[in-house]
């Protein structure tokens, strides 16, 4: 799965590398947890550039009667997409890119949980395959909410986790967020886990546990003495 994730690079080089309409403002996040609002990456209807817009992690389904089912979708099963009445229609329609240079994920050590931070070399930018929706609350109150979409992982990622996120080669950006590619087949053929070496690992404090922890110290790696500190 995928329960957090940073983004800490500049706005400028956010805007160059997705080729985004502008520099959006943003503060760098160590830390992001679902709730939260997230910069989310979809292609603009009226020019059909990329735009980056705010967005409520945690999917919210048109048809929901409560706005807390989203709670329970900040993730969605890349292989079942096609299936499933609560993602079904955004992945025709509404599928977006999430930016991060990192994300976390927690090895089970006996009875404890190890974090780990987990990216490309350098804290390289890249994008997690998401779905988006729209959901009215009220008359005037509208939420945009988005979801991660998960795969089976490589063979490295495995060794934490079970699922990891897609997260997609800018080769293929154009293709995902074109709404007017809906050919499932096609769409399923870019879900799939990353190359093992474009991937590096290792652990960090348990401060990343909790939400409120937002600043650099949360990336520093551990060494053996400080594992479970």
């Amino acid at each position: 799965m995928c329960g957090r994730f940073s983004l800490t690079t500049p706005e400028e080089v956010i805007a160059k590398f997705f080729s985004l309409l502008a520099i959006p403002r943003l503060k760098p996040r160590y830390n992001l947890a679902p709730t939260q609002a997230c910069s989310v990456i979809r292609q603009d209807d009226t020019s059909g550039g990329r735009r980056l817009d705010p967005m409520h992690w945690g999917l919210i389904p048109s048809w929901a009667k409560d706005k807390s089912i989203g709670n329970r979708m900040i993730n969605a099963r890349g292989e079942t997409l096609a299936e499933k009445p609560s993602f079904r229609e955004a992945y025709r329609k509404r599928r977006c890119l999430i930016p991060a240079d990192g994300f976390y994920e927690w090895k089970k050590e006996g009875k404890r949980k190890q974090p780990h931070w987990i990216g490309r070399a350098n804290r390289a930018l890249f994008a997690f395959a998401g779905l988006w929706e729209k959901w009215n609350e009220s008359d005037q109150d509208v939420i945009e909410s988005f979801t991660i979409i998960t795969t089976e992982p490589n063979e490295t990622i495995r060794t934490l986790h079970d699922r990891m996120p897609v997260i997609l080669d800018p080769s293929d950006y154009d293709a995902w967020l074109d709404p007017d590619q809906d050919d499932a087949n096609t769409l399923q053929e870019l879900l799939v886990a990353t190359p093992i070496d474009l991937l590096e690992f290792h652990p960090i404090s348990t401060r990343v546990n909790s939400p409120t922890h937002d600043d650099p110290s949360i990336l520093e790696p551990l060494d053996s003495s400080g594992l479970f500190d």
